[in-house]
């Protein structure tokens, strides 16, 4: 079973890295030379709400999805749960954005934008479309459909680059040139026609989904109420766990002085683009875990199959912890020279994405068994600490404060995590070995930071060496290669 696993991974991996490496990794660098800090401010400002409204508008249902669907005895069952689950996510989405249409110079006062209504619905009808293809794709991951998921996903990132490359650095020219452009190209919408381009790459994708899907959406209340049910808790620790994920965002923006909270959100925000290695390993490993561990696996299987999928899971964190840390000036290349002076908080930011993963991985438990509850009480300490640290920390030292409290978070979220799956539902960890290749990589990391000082070529080649010297010790200790050579993974 963890073969399978970890070839899901794989699948999702190798093409979602495509994918992201040409949103970020293209995205990131161009906006980052053709926006000051403040501009790019903007852009993290906005895509951090995006997240909050879209954990809200699916309600939990794409777990939900996998259960009933996994439960489901036939594929007419799974068509009426996908149908019902994708209709209370679609009217929900359709409700959304005509409140924000409805309201959208408010929100703009609220949110400090009120020069730029035209960003609110925009973004607004962004969050809708995005909402109404949730279900649609978390259907082609529960019927193991990885190439069409990532072609769709391939293709908005596609459509999305284009346009953006287009609308600020053709356009412009363009409109100069001839005059009949002039009407389409406004130097003061600026960073809106990085909102009209996702809007325009969501509304393809979803129209494709809608294609795919052949059925449309259509609500079984008995199905949707006891999907709803089962799902509320997961929308609660939901809305607590983006909070975690996203609020340091906003408490950058308000608790900083005016003049320099948006530069100092846009360098926030770009460092934690440079982190796209470990978020990408992180995001692949659930888009393949979810549906593998939440459809029909035997409690016994699951047992053992998380256990070992946690302790990989660390080894490869670890691996690609060290390999961004210790070559983190190169890494700082990725964005523009105004916004590499945040680089020092990079080691910060992997770690927190690894300890992330951990506590997604020990999610499981309550998951498959049906104890949701304890989502809430999870997510909902990480988010007090969050609060807490965040208020405590972004006023003393900036935006340095948001990356160590959202540190602290994940720490808090993945102990507890264990302490109650290790009550409630006892899983063989094999602690022994996740805390020695979690200490080994920090102690690796220690030296490569002592490291700094001397030239590059020889600073290079030293945490070069340190890196295969952890791969090389997982690698005997695990007997990697073996297990390879005789299938066993």
């Amino acid at each position: 079973m963890l073969k399978k696993l970890v070839g899901q991974t794989a699948i999702y991996g190798i093409s979602s890295i495509v994918a992201r490496l040409l949103n970020y990794l293209l995205l990131a660098p161009y906006f980052t030379r053709v926006m000051g800090p403040a501009e790019y401010g903007v852009i993290t400002d906005m895509y951090a709400l995006i997240p909050f409204a879209l954990v809200i508008l699916t309600m939990g249902l794409e777990t939900g999805y996998f259960r009933f669907a996994g439960q489901a005895e036939s594929e007419a069952g799974k068509k009426r749960v996908f149908g019902s689950t994708w209709g209370v996510v679609s009217l929900a989405a359709a409700v959304f954005f005509a409140v924000v249409l409805l309201f959208r110079n408010d929100i703009a006062d609220a949110t400090g934008y009120s020069d730029h209504p035209s960003y609110i619905w925009c973004v607004g009808l962004i969050i809708a479309l995005d909402a109404a293809s949730a279900i649609p794709f978390a259907r082609l991951r529960e019927q193991g459909r990885a190439g069409l998921f990532v072609g769709l996903r391939m293709t908005s990132v596609v459509v999305n680059l284009v346009l953006c490359l287009f609308f600020l650095s053709v356009l412009p020219s363009l409109a100069a040139r001839y005059e009949w452009l002039s009407g389409i190209w406004d130097p003061n919408f600026g960073v809106g026609y990085v909102f009209v381009a996702n809007l325009v790459a969501s509304t393809v994708v979803l129209l494709l989904l809608v294609i795919v899907s052949k059925q449309a959406p259509r609500i079984d209340r008995r199905i949707a109420a006891k999907a709803l049910l089962y799902s509320f808790p997961l929308l609660l620790s939901g809305i607590a766990g983006t909070a975690n994920e996203y609020i340091d965002r906003q408490m950058i923006k308000y608790l900083l002085p005016d003049e320099v909270a948006m530069s100092s959100l846009g360098i926030y925000g770009a460092v934690v683009k440079i982190a796209v290695v470990m978020l990408l390993f992180t995001q692949m490993y659930r888009l393949a875990a979810e549906p593998f561990f939440l459809s029909g696996v035997k409690s016994e299987d699951f047992r053992q199959t998380n256990a070992h999928a946690m302790k990989y899971y660390v080894i490869v964190s670890a691996v690609i912890f060290l390999g961004v840390a210790l070559f983190a000036d190169l890494f700082a290349l990725i964005v523009g020279a105004d916004f590499r002076s945040g680089i020092a908080i990079l080691p910060v930011v992997l770690a927190t994405n690894i300890l992330t993963g951990l506590t997604f991985n020990l999610s499981f438990w309550y998951k498959q068994s049906g104890q949701t509850r304890y989502a809430l009480y999870i997510t909902g300490t990480g988010l007090a600490v969050t609060l807490l640290f965040t208020w405590l920390l972004v006023p003393a030292i900036g935006y340095a404060g948001a990356a160590w409290a959202s540190l602290l978070c994940s720490l808090a979220t993945t102990v507890l995590s264990y302490i109650l799956s290790r009550r409630h539902y006892p899983i063989p960890y094999d602690l022994r070995a996740i805390g020695l290749y979690l200490l080994l990589g920090a102690i690796l990391y220690c030296v490569g930071f002592l490291s700094a000082r001397l030239p590059a070529i020889p600073k290079y080649i030293i945490n070069f060496v340190l890196v295969l010297a952890f791969i090389g010790y997982a690698t005997h200790r695990e007997r990697l290669l073996e297990k390879i050579k005789h299938k066993q993974l």
